[in-house]
């Protein structure tokens, strides 16, 4: 079974710094705004509809920034899952949070430093790479 989700790296600027979003997952780990695409949908089109419905923030596509892959086993089958996750650079319209408590714990806003000590403590490694290239970017130094 495959599954295709798309998400982003959302980015604002706050006094000359960028922030950036993350979210605590329903594990209590720190993450990046992601879900499935659904039927008919272009892969930007989800990525941009799902920072909005796990967030409450809009945001414009910006640059991809990867595509990575794994595999999981699906809670109730018990199923292999290829998973495919397009990644994007998404700047935010809106800070205003408004967190989807069905899926994940908590969004918040994080300095860049920060946010990537916060990945490094408690991210999932496959992220690490998109981080990364959203910094590049971006022109913030790790």
């Amino acid at each position: 079974m495959k599954e295709i989700s798309a998400g982003g790296v959302v980015y604002r600027e706050q006094d000359g710094e960028y922030m950036l979003l993350l979210i605590e997952d329903r594990y209590g780990k720190v993450t990046l705004a992601k879900g499935k695409q659904e039927i008919g949908e272009t892969i930007e089109e989800t990525a941009l509809r799902e920072v909005l419905e796990e967030t409450g923030v809009a945001g414009r596509l910006g640059g991809k920034l990867d595509m990575i892959t794994y595999v999981y086993h699906h809670p109730v089958t018990g199923e292999a899952v290829d998973k495919e996750v397009h990644y994007y650079l998404v700047e935010a319209y809106n800070t205003e949070i408004t967190v989807q408590l069905e899926e994940i714990n908590d969004v918040h806003w994080h300095p860049a430093a920060e946010a990537w000590a916060l990945q490094q403590a408690r991210g999932y490694r496959n992220n690490d790479k998109v981080f990364l290239l959203a910094f590049e970017q971006l022109g913030i130094e790790v």
